[in-house]
């Protein structure tokens, strides 16, 4: 089973944010924004900070593939 971030993506791009500024406010690692850029696994407390950040659900920004 595979993960996809391209909702992720959808998001930032609608908000006008960079990667950059979603690891600044999500207060993410790098290693984790390339986990993400790749379709890797990446821990679900990862994936909180994102959708507090964001305002969003978990499903809002990823799709199981």
């Amino acid at each position: 089973m595979a993960v996809s971030y391209d909702k992720l993506w959808v998001i930032l791009n609608e908000r006008e944010m960079m990667k950059t500024d979603l690891i600044r406010a999500a207060k993410i690692s790098t290693n984790a924004m390339a986990k993400l850029g790749k379709n890797e696994d990446v821990r679900v407390g990862v994936l909180v900070k994102i959708c507090e950040t964001l305002d969003c659900k978990l499903d809002d920004i990823v799709d199981i593939v």
